[in-house]
């Protein structure tokens, strides 16, 4: 515009008509189909049957690779590879029907025998899948032809069609499953075309899809930017189109008055949880577990680190689950209290230990809240930055660590605390028979009273010291339609968002 105007006083008139008229419309009138992502974790491969990380299926769910069925956005199962499906009276027998005409995106035609492979290699005895356990129930896979698919399980499982719509049971080839970390090959609407490692992912339409005219964006870019003001000017300067999770929730007011962009706190799976070494030597003891948990004070950290945003929680459990019991009065902020159970304990003069952040905002800024109340208590903590693959390796597969922060975000979770072998190193015979019944229960009333006997003992063996519910802070271009508000998964899915 300056141009056209300076051309304007040079030229008269008639000239700043000429160019008027010649000049192409302004960029935002234009048809867009380029969608850039910011995302504040980069994923350390891109096969979600093959990782713990969220940022893997953040990635890759509903854009690269589709299951059977889906979760969408309000969190409800729907059809994806199978078209129907149907359940025998005792619970035990699931027949899916599936699509046909489907193909990956090498060519190979997708078919039963790749359902039978994708869901055996998860549950086998050599499985590197994250959640093994959404597989545990299941007995054989009957592939009595190419478009069927007969699953028979040992025993009720209440939730299998709902985990078998996440991204660690999506459907892979057998040719190419083991090049899916760095050259994914999947079903879905878009497919790979590059990763520019610390920097990008982009993913192309794939126009043989079956929903190709469902689909508007043509290539989708995934921006990794962990600094939280770095992530903002990314929205500023327009190199980013969309942040669904952005980790700079001081500058949602801001944001919020600017009329270029939409802004919404929606909610998440993610239990954030100051997690605490059970195997480890002072944490071994409930009584310092107790302290620790009398010592914090969620409104402080809920206040300090996200700006007021995020649900106070007392147990593993999301307050937006029918299920879900309030537990925050269990260990009311007491540093006395909390002194008096590290004397019983006998550690009169408090104890030492370190706190691994991972690089998320509501870690890094939580860990120096949690660590100056601790403090209080003379629970002297030094804090360890680490990076998120350092995290994984260290942390989540070494359970090398007295205390971490993080979010759990995948969708009723609360069963992790029934694996002797899971980070925290807790193990409970009364839980985990809590948990056996409620795989068994076919009634919701009893599988949600069996829930909060879950949630109760959690709570008071002070497994981790339970902060709050992750907030969904979502900014994009005002011009966007089809972003998701809320995560009932980890997910973004970009199948439906287009431009105005």
């Amino acid at each position: 515009m300056r141009v056209t105007r300076l051309f304007a006083a040079a030229l008269g008139v008639l000239t700043m008509a000429v160019l008027a008229l010649a000049a192409p419309p302004p960029a935002f009138a234009q048809p867009k189909d380029r969608l850039t992502i910011g995302m504040g974790l980069e994923p350390p491969h891109l096969d979600p049957t093959a990782g713990a990380a969220a940022a893997i299926d953040e990635v890759t769910y509903a854009n690269l690779f589709e299951g059977l069925v889906r979760i969408d956005q309000d969190g409800k199962v729907q059809p994806q590879l199978a078209r129907s499906w149907t359940v025998s009276p005792d619970g035990l027998t699931y027949t899916f029907e599936l699509l046909t005409g489907v193909a990956f995106h090498d060519g190979s035609p997708f078919t039963a025998a790749d359902v039978k492979f994708s869901w055996d290699r998860a549950r086998g005895a050599d499985s590197v899948n994250a959640q093994k356990r959404y597989f545990a129930a299941i007995d054989r896979i009957e592939t009595p032809d190419p478009a069927r698919v007969v699953v028979v399980l040992t025993r009720r499982d209440g939730y299998f069609l709902f985990n078998m719509g996440s991204g660690d049971a999506v459907i892979v080839s057998a040719k190419t499953a083991e090049a899916n970390k760095a050259t994914p090959i999947g079903t879905g609407p878009f497919r790979f075309e590059r990763w520019g490692k610390g920097d990008r992912v982009v993913l192309v339409r794939n126009d043989a899809h079956r929903n190709v005219a469902r689909t508007p964006l043509k290539q989708v870019t995934f921006r990794f930017i962990g600094d939280p003001s770095a992530q903002v000017a990314s929205l500023l300067a327009g190199d980013v189109d969309l942040w669904p999770n952005i980790g700079a929730a001081e500058s949602l007011g801001r944001l919020r008055a600017d009329g270029r962009f939409t802004v919404q706190a929606g909610q998440t799976e993610g239990e954030t949880v100051l997690a605490i070494n059970n195997r480890k030597k002072p944490f071994d003891d409930v009584r310092v577990r107790r302290a620790i948990s009398h010592v914090i004070d969620r409104k402080a950290i809920i206040d300090g680190a996200m700006q007021g945003f995020g649900t106070p929680i007392g147990s593993h459990f999301s307050p937006a689950n029918a299920a879900y019991v309030d537990l925050t009065g269990t260990y009311p902020h007491d540093v006395a209290r909390a002194k008096a159970l590290l004397a019983e304990a006998g550690f009169p003069n408090g104890i030492e230990a370190t706190l691994k952040l991972p690089p998320p905002a509501y870690a890094r800024r939580g860990g120096e809240i949690v660590a100056s109340q601790l403090a209080q208590a003379g629970i002297r903590v030094k804090i360890e930055p680490v990076e998120w693959a350092q995290w994984l390796s260290a942390v989540f597969r070494g359970r090398d660590f007295d205390l971490s922060i993080v979010s759990h975000t995948e969708p009723m979770d609360i069963d992790v605390y029934a694996r002797d072998d899971y980070y925290f190193g807790y193990s409970s015979d009364r839980f985990k028979a809590v948990m056996a019944a409620i795989d068994a229960a076919a009634d919701e009333g009893v599988r949600a009273r069996l829930f909060g006997d879950a949630q109760r003992i959690l709570a008071e063996d002070a497994v981790n010291a339970f902060l709050f519910q992750l907030p969904k802070l979502g900014v994009w271009n005002r011009n966007l339609t089809g972003v998701w508000v809320n995560s009932p998964i980890q997910a973004n899915d970009v199948t439906g968002v287009a431009w105005k």
